[in-house]
Order: C-alpha cells, then structure tokens, then sequence
C-alpha cells in the first residue's frame, strides 16, 4: 500500500507539473482540447445543429449559444488521475500501458457525450446547463476514472485468484 500510496502521489504530482509547463500546454492540452472540439462539433452536427467553431469554441449559428471547451473540461485532469493509479498499481508494462490506452479513450468518449449533452442543455436552459456543469457532470467525469480505474484492477492478470472451494 505504501508503494501505491507513493508512486500514485509521485506520477501525479509529475504529470501535473507537466501540463501546467508551457510545453505541456502547447504540445498536449492545446492539441488535445482542440481535437476535443472538433469531434464534439462533428457529433453535435450529426445531431441536426449546425455550428461554427473557432478555436475551442463552439457556437450554435441560428441561437448563438456558444460554449468554450476550457481547461477542466478537457478531461486531462480526470486521465491524469487514472494515468497515475495505473501506473502506481502493480501489473505488467504491457497490461498498464493497454490499461491506459483504453482508459484514456473511454474518458474522452464519455467526455464527448458530457459536452454533447450539455450543448444541447445549454440550448434549452441556461441555468440547468450550469448546474449540470458544474455539479453532476464534474463528479460523474472522476467517478468514470474511478470505475475505469476499478474495471481494469478486476481484470489484472496479476491480481490473486479467488478459489472457490467445493462444499464437504
């Protein structure tokens, strides 16, 4: 547990050194929320909504509904925490590295959906957008690395084996 405890703190603590750097920022967050962006306004558009995207900006053309994909909603933060608990756990280099490819991709799917979702409550209603931003969708996007997190320690080739014993 110790060593968890420590190499979890450490790869964290390193990881978001590394994204505040402004190498970090030009290199990783910038690309990444702008990729972010253009798949979330690709999906939204097979929705029916035609928009007009600047940047990290998304902005409904006939409403003017606009949202700003910022730092936070990126998910870099909830794929850092599950980068640094795979990391921290012991498995083998090829299933944490597997771990973290997967991982990754399913938080940036459920990421996509949070925005989605969200452009179009922003659309209806202003403030349930903000609340659900804020509040529900905050925690659902860690408790997704959570569970992310716990799937793959169930399926840890390294894990002990339960043995079932046959009744007397």
């Amino acid at each position: 547990m110790k060593r968890f405890i420590f190499l979890f703190f450490f790869t964290l603590m390193g990881l978001f050194t590394l994204e505040l750097l402004p190498w970090g920022q030009t290199y990783v967050v910038l690309p990444l929320t702008r990729a972010l962006t253009s798949v979330c306004a690709f999906v939204i558009e097979l929705l029916g909504r035609e928009l007009e995207v600047a940047g990290i900006i998304l902005t409904d053309i006939k409403t003017g509904f606009a949202v700003q994909i910022a730092a936070g909603c990126n998910g870099i933060e909830a794929m850092i925490l599950l980068i640094a608990a795979m990391v921290a756990f012991p498995a083998s280099l090829r299933y944490t590295l597997s771990g973290i490819a997967f991982g990754v991709l399913g938080l940036q799917c459920l990421n996509v959906l949070r925005i989605v979702s969200l452009f179009f409550l922003g659309l209806w209603n202003s403030s349930a957008f903000e609340w659900a931003h804020l509040y529900i969708w905050q925690a659902l996007i860690m408790l997704d690395s959570l569970l992310i997190f716990l799937i793959w320690i169930r399926y840890n080739p390294k894990a002990p084996q339960r043995y079932e014993t046959a009744p007397a």
